[in-house]
């Protein structure tokens, strides 16, 4: 981060006042305004924060005009396609991209936390067996901290990092214990000669009383998602995990924080949303309605799965999911109406002039609902491997925070529209 000019701002009392422009390695600058209030005694107002750079990380850049996502500098598309989870949980960690005795390292160290404390299955049966997964894993998380007191002190880097292995590893087998608990099938342990995603397809779908054979279009196709899902910069629940980090949470309150937030449906239920739409859509035959409605804008409906928030160009992870989604779809042979559906909304999209002309591919949503239920994940399970993918996202960027020295418990402003100072009246002549 460098100062290299300033901004002045012109009060609406004349006043004039100069604040630093700060420029990073990638993107727009950014004005200073950290002294704001105490300078001119006026804030900001942004709600949703979306004007507003709230720190500074190393760790993700996007670039929504221009379709980039980086890891540390290195593109998606790159890190999909040649590398791992596990390295990339690495380098989310690190900062670096391991050599290979520093991966198997990490790889063992990761591996060898997977199992939960056996109390914890008890836990579980405090849910009733309707609960949602995201319900059960919001208390689950928070619960860790109960379980593993020795990695709760969050100024010490050791604990920390042992903090940081144990959440990364032990998610996917919380994940898979709260999809197990919930159609009432026996929780799976986690087997160490197992890869990753392996292990949790392995947690998610056998049963003590056959072998599963894991496909491994399968397994790689979850580590794929796992690496596309695995952080998205300043997004609703990696703030949340921030903010709740500012105060001196302990980490295992911070992920359940973000898990929490990641539950909304315009966060994290956006794939469940397309599968939604295309039970609602229901025939092939019926899309030609469906597009008519998608292009006129006074009809207020949106074709869920298609364009944005950040990538005004099209989403470099869909273009991976993509080959994924078709990937999976032949290895598994399915003849699923529901999937034929999503093939021709697909062709639509990428060949129609209005949807070409507005930039509404599909985006990453759309390709991991299909691939999911493809897999075999039931919808409520698909905001749970959102939240497993993201934990190393988060997790890195509760570090970066707590490790950095400029870094202060969040405190927002606000503008206040409420009554002014009035006098108290009793309640004998109200």
């Amino acid at each position: 981060m460098t100062q290299s000019k300033t901004a002045t701002l012109t009060t609406p009392e004349g006043q004039s006042y100069e604040f630093p422009v700060l420029s990073g390695t990638l993107g727009p600058d950014v004005i200073d305004i950290r002294k704001l209030y105490d300078s001119t005694d006026h804030f900001t107002f942004d709600p949703g924060y979306t004007s507003t750079g709230s720190c500074e990380s190393k760790i993700t850049y996007i670039d929504g005009d221009k379709g980039v996502l980086l890891h540390r500098g290195y593109p998606i598309e790159d890190l999909a396609e040649k590398s791992d989870f596990m390295e990339v949980s690495y380098l989310m960690l690190h900062g670096e991209l391991p050599n290979a005795s520093q991966k198997a390292e990490f790889t063992k160290s990761i591996t060898y936390h997977t199992m939960v404390h056996e109390q914890l299955s008890m836990f579980f049966r405090g849910f009733r067996r309707d609960a949602h997964p995201m319900a059960i894993m919001c208390g689950v998380v928070g619960a860790l901290a109960a379980f593993y007191h020795d990695s709760t002190d969050i100024t010490d880097a050791r604990q920390r990092e042992i903090a940081s292995y144990r959440l990364i590893a032990k998610m996917p087998t919380i994940a898979a214990m709260a999809y197990k608990y919930s159609v009432g099938q026996p929780f799976v342990y986690p087997r160490n000669d197992l890869p990753y995603a392996d292990n949790f397809l392995n947690m998610m779908f056998s049963v003590p009383c056959e072998e599963y054979k894991i496909n491994p279009v399968l397994a790689d196709a979850m580590d794929k998602i796992f690496i596309l899902h695995a952080d998205h910069e300043q997004n609703a629940s990696t703030s949340t995990v921030r903010l709740a980090g500012s105060s001196g949470a302990n980490p295992f309150a911070c992920i359940a924080a973000g898990i929490a937030s990641l539950w909304g449906p315009a966060h994290g239920g956006a794939n469940e949303a397309v599968l939604k739409q295309l039970n609602e859509i229901g025939h092939k035959d019926n899309i030609p309605e469906i597009i008519k409605k998608a292009k006129d804008k006074s009809s207020g409906f949106r074709l869920m799965g298609f364009g944005h928030r950040v990538y005004k160009n099209f989403d470099p992870r869909a273009q991976v999911m993509r080959r994924t989604c078709h990937e999976v779809l032949e290895a598994l042979n399915i003849e699923d109406p529901l999937l034929d559906l999503a093939m021709e909304l697909e062709r639509i999209a990428l060949e129609d002039d209005y949807f070409v002309s507005k930039k509404l591919y599909p985006n990453v949503d759309f390709y991991s609902g299909i691939i999911l239920k493809a897999m075999g994940f039931p919808t409520s399970m698909f905001t749970v491997l959102f939240a497993v993918a993201r934990t190393v996202g988060w997790i890195s960027q509760w570090n970066e925070m707590i490790e950095d020295p400029a870094h202060k418990i969040g405190r927002p402003r606000q503008l206040y529209t409420g009554p002014v100072q009035r006098d108290y009246t009793p309640i004998s002549s109200r």
